[in-house]
């Protein structure tokens, strides 16, 4: 039993006013764009990213290289191409790791309300927040090596608090709903209740923070790797495309407008259909607009 007020619209409902939502469909059709190529670049790349041709270094845009060449003579489109898939991977599976561990967390939290347990994962969350995940990656390369292994587990802890803090806020509203009550008086456990009233009723809420921490996680890998702690070669990797370019910003723009362009736009594209989810989970928000 669910709270009519919160149900989610129907299926026809909810794509209407995703096809009139200008944010929505730009967003989602840059998330579709790089998405794609992540994707295409497991089968095919117009150059093998890792094979160095100097001869064939610094060319300008043409019909052969489309961006141009690096200081190594590798295709900047291909880079980007598998770049995309790096930081594509490293998001997804650092939100993922957030969302599995913070969310029931923060439903643990929300239905031992004023508890030790409450408290005992506030706390943690409050000291988990306390190190940003460049520095979480400093600590955690120190001890193992930088890799893109160790950017996902940084990033991931850092994701695991803001989950646990949404899921927890829009659950403790939740508790006190005439159908959480209900469900209690009729002898349902606090999991139970949890898992079958509760997080329902927050997946749009979660959908829209994925959005939001699924751009700030390809932000996040990029800077890790612009300091060498992420992505390490021969792999491509946007931010380190961006450290390697610096050196040569006057003699070839290119290498650094391009990799830069492309996390821009993906972190554009994915804040846009974030915006637009937010508008068509809440009709709310979107009559007040």
């Amino acid at each position: 039993m669910s709270d009519p007020q919160i149900i989610m619209e129907r299926p026809a409902g909810m794509v209407h006013a995703a096809l009139r939502s200008p944010s929505f469909m730009i967003g989602l059709v840059l998330t579709l764009l790089f998405t794609v190529a992540a994707l295409l670049s497991f089968v095919w790349t117009p150059f093998d990213v890792t094979q160095l041709n100097i001869a064939n270094k610094l060319k300008s845009p043409s019909a052969t290289h489309w961006l141009g060449t690096d200081a190594f003579g590798r295709d900047i489109f291909s880079m980007l191409m598998v770049g995309a898939r790096t930081s594509i991977a490293v998001a997804i599976v650092a939100v993922g790791i957030g969302i599995v561990v913070g969310v029931p967390l923060g439903l643990l939290a929300a239905a031992r309300h004023g508890s030790l347990i409450d408290e005992f994962v506030m706390r943690t969350n409050d000291l988990i927040f306390a190190f940003p995940a460049l520095l979480m990656a400093i600590m955690i390369t120190a001890v193992f090596g930088p890799s893109a292994l160790n950017a996902i587990i940084a990033i991931g802890i850092f994701n695991i608090p803001v989950f646990a803090r949404l899921a927890r806020g829009a659950a403790l509203s939740l508790w006190t709903r005439d159908y959480v009550l209900a469900a209690r008086v009729a002898g349902k456990g606090r999991t139970l209740i949890s898992a079958e009233h509760i997080l329902p009723n927050i997946t749009n809420l979660l959908i829209v923070q994925g959005t939001i921490q699924f751009s700030l996680g390809i932000l996040a890998e990029a800077g890790l790797a612009y300091v060498g702690l992420g992505t390490q070669p021969p792999l491509p990797s946007w931010g380190r495309m961006l450290s390697d370019a610096q050196t040569m910003i006057y003699i070839a723009p290119n290498l650094a407008i391009f990799p830069g362009l492309a996390i821009v736009l993906t972190v554009l594209g994915l804040n846009l259909m974030g915006d637009g989810m937010r508008d068509i989970f809440d009709p709310k928000l979107r009559r007040a607009r």
